[in-house]
């Protein structure tokens, strides 16, 4: 693969798409990011070929979009003008309605294309410190279309195939943020809602695995999971509802010693696990 590309913010995963591309690709990368120390970093360590300029995205083949959802969005619609035909313009956000209500149309209107994307990777710790050209190693790469031609969907499943992603997974803006509301957005959720108990201060040498799993994605980046959070609040609001019904159901059974109602439920929830061998 032997594309130009542009990385617009360099963080944990832009850092780690600019290293992976650097590692597994003959492409040449142009980095853009507000912090200039964090540019300096990728320069030293060979993770961009250069500070990304105007003419790199007026000839870019690919436009990563790496920042949070309104920053792309921003970002995007602040350099209309530069954005050539042949550019093929995604995102790594976390979430899609939102982007993809803005993006797709402002790339029809531009004469661009524009392609919803999500690499379902990332660390506890944020940051282009963090970054890792290896991160994406076997994950899933989520494609949502949004009108886009076949060559450009075929584009990204040849740069997943080239990063080292597992696979792809191609579905609607929709139906993707019902899915990370489940499997991503929930558990966040629920890790900090787990370590405001005021037992989590005292958990040494009264905690080993459970605690760790439990715990792990607690280490939070609160500005951007609360934009993720609030631009998918219909989605995540409907998964908390049923969360907080579980709980209360097996609450409920614990507080009124029902052993048989609570076996009940705690098998319900084993044999779903078990059914599903993941």
């Amino acid at each position: 693969m032997n594309q130009k590309i542009v990385i617009v913010g360099l963080g944990l995963i832009g850092g780690s798409l600019s290293k992976a591309f650097r590692k597994y690709t003959d492409c040449s990368i142009a980095g853009i990011d507000s912090n200039p120390e964090v540019l300096k970093a990728a320069l030293s360590c060979g993770a961009i070929d250069k500070i990304g300029n105007d003419e790199d995205i007026r000839t870019a083949d690919l436009l990563y979009l790496c920042l949070y959802p309104q920053a792309d969005i921003d970002f995007i619609a602040a350099n209309l003008d530069l954005i050539g035909p042949n550019c093929v313009v995604t995102d790594a956000c976390g979430i899609k309605s939102e982007i993809c209500t803005h993006l797709p149309q402002m790339a029809k209107e531009h004469g661009f294309t524009f392609v919803g994307g999500h690499p379902m990777a990332g660390k506890e710790k944020s940051g282009f410190a963090a970054s890792d050209a290896d991160l994406f190693a076997g994950a899933s790469y989520i494609i949502v279309p949004c009108g886009a031609p076949q060559s450009a969907i075929d584009l990204l499943k040849a740069v997943a195939a080239a990063l080292g992603f597992g696979g792809t997974v191609t579905t609607t803006p929709e139906h993707h943020d019902q899915m990370i509301a489940f499997t991503s957005q929930l558990p966040h959720v629920l890790a900090c809602a787990y370590v405001m108990s005021p037992r989590c201060p005292e958990h040494n040498g009264f905690s080993a695995g459970s605690y760790r799993d439990v715990s792990r994605v607690a280490n939070i980046n609160e500005q951007l999971w609360s934009e993720l959070f609030i631009d998918n609040q219909g989605a995540l609001v409907e998964e908390l509802n049923t969360l907080i019904a579980n709980i209360t159901d097996i609450k409920d059974a614990v507080a009124q010693s029902d052993g048989e109602t609570l076996r009940a439920l705690l098998r319900k929830g084993r044999q779903v696990k078990e059914r599903l061998g993941e």
